[in-house]
């Protein structure tokens, strides 16, 4: 079931982006590994795909929705498993489980096309 309009979902975007880009040091994990860059890396990442997408918030709208979605899906589960898969869940874990349920949560309740149309994909 989608109920995340594609505004609100782009407000999450952003927030979120900068949530995960500040979350070493709000939860106390900047310790110049793995544990602090994937965060920042995928942040930087959620903002450019923010930036880069046809909805309402995007400033280039070339990134379709639906591809947007699977993207946020995709960096969640990232998110989700990196603490096994970089060998430092013996630090910190459960910031980057918790985040990346909701990057996917967000990703499965977000409507797949704008209320209101704009879009500059394929020149509608």
């Amino acid at each position: 079931m989608r109920l995340i309009p594609t505004r609100i979902h782009g407000l999450i975007d952003y927030g979120g982006g900068l949530l995960l880009i500040a979350a070493p040091w709000l939860f106390g994990f900047a310790t110049g590994g793995p544990a602090m860059w994937v965060p920042i890396v995928l942040g930087v990442m959620m903002l450019g795909a923010a930036m880069f997408t046809d909805y309402e918030l995007g400033l280039v709208r070339m990134i379709p929705m639906p591809m947007h979605l699977a993207t946020d899906a995709l960096m969640g589960l990232l998110l989700m498993a990196s603490p096994w898969v970089f060998h430092f869940d013996h630090l910190v874990w459960m910031p980057h489980v918790v985040l990346g349920i909701g990057e996917v949560l967000g990703a499965l309740a977000t409507e797949t096309k704008p209320r209101t149309r704009l879009s500059r994909v394929g020149g509608r």
